[in-house]
Order: structure tokens, then C-alpha cells, then sequence
């Protein structure tokens, strides 16, 4: 069979493993994150580095040992998982690095929005929201944490308890009523 067939690319960096869930960070701005995200994120690390990547190594060895490469799907799945498990330490190596950790609890202003807040908001149909402002790698709006860089948290940063913000959305512009503001203690 031609190799280019079967060949996936010699150059692994070109998406640099961010796959469809990173997010670029703004050009010039910090990667800002809780110190409980930078934990996570080096938790994973140290998974894929000592735990994952050798189960997979010892797998594509046992596979390779089989013989013939080209229809072995053990050494075949196992040569791409370890590509998709050296792209994600990169990325996570490089995040870290210039990674800016933020401590929520020592914000000295706890009575307006700051990067590590809790807010409570209403919006102009009297619906209810709680999210807390937290870093890119770290947002999951699902569970009511955004990223310091979406839309919502943009509008709420720096405003106090009491203050209505506007939001633009490509649906129009919507009021939000800051109900609360609260930070973690530690």
C-alpha cells in the first residue's frame, strides 16, 4: 500500500494538540488561572506523563513485537494515542509555563467583580444566573464557570453589588442586575 495512504503527518505540531477545546488566549494578555485549576492541570500532566504514556508505550512494544505493522490495530491505535498524548503534555507544559496563578481569596476588593469571583446576576427576563470568573483552561459555563475572556464576564468585571451592566450579544443587548458578589475564603 502507498504511504500516503496510510501516513498521518510528519509534522505533529501543527494544531499543537489544542484540539476544539482550548481556547486561544488574546494576544498580550496573561493566562490567568485559580490555584485550584493550576492543580488540576498539573494533576493531569503528571497522569499522562507517568501513568498513561507508559501503559501506551508498553502496548505499541508488545504490538510491535507481533511482526508485521500495517494491519497490527493494537500498534496502529497505539502509535496515535501516544501522538494525541504528546500533543496534550505540550499543550499542557506550555499552558503551565505561562500560566499567571490567582489566588481568588486574597482579592482585596471583595465588593466588586474581579478575576476568581462568584457572581449572582439577574438578566432583563428576571431569570437567575451564579458563575464564577475563572481562566480559559479551567471554564466549564455548563457548571457556571466562564472564562475571564467571555462576553459575560467582560461585562460584569469591575462592577459592584447593585450595579446593572450591559451585555451585547449577537442576539441584541441585555441588562444584568448584579445580585451578589462572593470570593472563596481559604
Amino acid at each position: 500500500m502507498n504511504k500516503a495512504f496510510v501516513k498521518e503527518s510528519d509534522n505533529d505540531d501543527e494544531d499543537d494538540g489544542l484540539g476544539p477545546e482550548a481556547v486561544a488566549l488574546p494576544a498580550g494578555t496573561k493566562n490567568y488561572i485559580t490555584t485550584e485549576g493550576y492543580r488540576r492541570l498539573r494533576a493531569e500532566l503528571a497522569h499522562l506523563m507517568n501513568e498513561e504514556r507508559p501503559e501506551v508505550v508498553q502496548v505499541v512494544s508488545w504490538a510491535a513485537s507481533n511482526g508485521d505493522r500495517s494491519e497490527n490495530g493494537d500498534y496502529l491505535y497505539g502509535k496515535k494515542r501516544l501522538r494525541e498524548i504528546d500533543r496534550r503534555m505540550r499543550f499542557l507544559t506550555k499552558r503551565l509555563e505561562v500560566a499567571e496563578v490567582v489566588n481568588p481569596a486574597t482579592q482585596p476588593n471583595k465588593d466588586q467583580v474581579f478575576f476568581g469571583a462568584t457572581v449572582e446576576y439577574c438578566d432583563k427576563a428576571g431569570e437567575t444566573f451564579r458563575v464564577t470568573i475563572v481562566g480559559v483552561d479551567e471554564a466549564e459555563p455548563l457548571q457556571g464557570r466562564i472564562s475571564w475572556i467571555s462576553p459575560v464576564a467582560r461585562a460584569l468585571l469591575k462592577a459592584h453589588e447593585g450595579d446593572t451592566v450591559t451585555l451585547r450579544t449577537p442576539g441584541g443587548v441585555d441588562e444584568l442586575d448584579i445580585l451578589e458578589i462572593s470570593y472563596p475564603t481559604d
